[in-house]
């Protein structure tokens, strides 16, 4: 017989607890914490209230102790007076530039065979990728922020949150901040912006497209680089972008030649029917594909809340970890997010995938019970895969 779901969630709580009562209340709090707004969930609602306000390190630490919350997040902006409201009484001083970047948003292939709730070691990788591309593709190179003012956590789910603490970027209004995100997602790209139709020979009655070179700034020779490698991936990959099949194969055959046109901005080196059209319809679907990847709502919003960096995910058991941009490549969620006990537990479990974490592989369970150390028994049970019996 297992354990009803709330008595599953109170021993849920009583490992968050323990958890935190080890930890040094520095490494729980964040960066001017009595300047922070805070909200607070349960199971149901991950922020079942806010308002919250906490004077120092050492009284956030004392809540999570005593009262041990599921969820915890903490505002992007600082007040003067964080338990103020409504929102304009709480006096804004600035906003942190944030941006959440999950594996449900980016339509993975791997979700269509196992779902949005199950994270995959795929998904994984995946979510990683993009956000070392939104960091060393467009705020490093692009908007001049240095390592040191990025720092990211992950989300303790399926995802990253990449923060930016940069003097010029506290004050931004929520309309500058749309125009960040709207750069980055390549909203409102246009064929235009990139190309000409230049003529050339004598006389000038030969139509050459120029466009851009993969050595430019921005997103300039992004469009370049990013089409040379679609390219070099083969057919099929271009077929899958859209492009129909006899072109695609065409594309590939000669890709050596299209790449050395586009390192020297000539993207007229092969014959292509309606090119203007057909090179506009590839950049579009780049910057869609793009697009999908940050949620620009958190970006915009200076007042959004997120969850508290180095607290504990109520939907996974997983630390929600904070880390240096140089960690990012190297994170393993399974592994250096887990911090529940390894205290066996018995659960029925039922999963299509087996379950990988600290390089030991659980299932899949098809309805069945199994002892699993505790880590894994509450990320099954959080997740909903799994009753803990008793």
């Amino acid at each position: 017989m297992g354990l009803t779901r709330e008595q599953g969630n109170g021993l849920a709580l009583k490992m968050f607890g323990e958890y935190y009562s080890k930890q040094d209340s520095s490494s729980l709090s964040p960066e001017k914490v009595s300047q922070r707004e805070f909200g607070i969930g349960d199971f149901e609602r991950k922020i079942k209230f806010r308002h919250a306000e906490f004077k120092n390190a050492n009284e956030l630490k004392d809540y999570l102790v005593k009262q041990t919350p599921a969820f915890v997040s903490c505002s992007t902006a600082y007040y003067s007076h964080p338990s103020f409201r409504p929102m304009e009484n709480k006096g804004w001083l600035g906003s942190e530039l944030v941006f959440d970047i999950d594996a449900t948003d980016m339509h993975l292939a791997c979700q269509k065979e196992h779902g949005s709730s199950w994270v995959c070691d795929s998904c994984f990788t995946s979510v990683r990728d993009e956000a070392i591309k939104l960091i060393e593709e467009f705020l490093v190179p692009d908007f001049g922020f240095s390592n040191h003012e990025i720092s990211v956590n992950f989300s303790g789910n399926r995802g990253y949150h990449v923060h930016v603490s940069n003097e010029s970027i506290l004050k931004l209004d929520s309309n500058a901040r749309k125009e960040i995100s709207r750069y980055i997602t390549g909203s409102g790209i246009s064929f235009e912006d990139f190309f000409i139709v230049e003529e050339i020979g004598q006389g000038k009655r030969i139509k050459r497209l120029a466009g851009p070179k993969p050595t430019e700034p921005g997103w300039r020779g992004r469009i370049a680089r990013s089409v040379i490698k679609d390219i070099s991936m083969g057919a099929d990959h271009l077929i899958s972008t859209g492009m129909d099949a006899k072109t695609a194969r065409n594309i590939y055959k000669k890709r050596a030649l299209i790449e050395m046109g586009i390192n020297n901005g000539n993207w007229d080196m092969v014959y292509v029917k309606d090119k203007a059209q057909f090179w506009s319809d590839v950049i579009k679907s780049h910057a869609i594909a793009q697009s999908d990847r940050i949620d620009e709502n958190v970006t915009n919003d200076t007042g959004h809340m997120i969850r508290l960096a180095n607290t504990i995910h109520g939907s996974t058991g997983l630390l929600s970890r904070k880390m240096g941009v140089q960690k990012l490549p190297s994170f393993e969620p399974m592994s250096e997010a887990v911090v529940l006990p390894d205290a066996p537990i018995k659960v029925r479990a039922n999963t299509k995938a087996a379950l990988h974490m600290k390089n030991e592989t659980f299932g899949p369970y098809p309805n069945a019970e199994a002892e699993i150390p505790g880590y894994a028994a509450m990320y099954l049970f959080l997740k909903g895969f799994a009753e803990i019996m008793r």
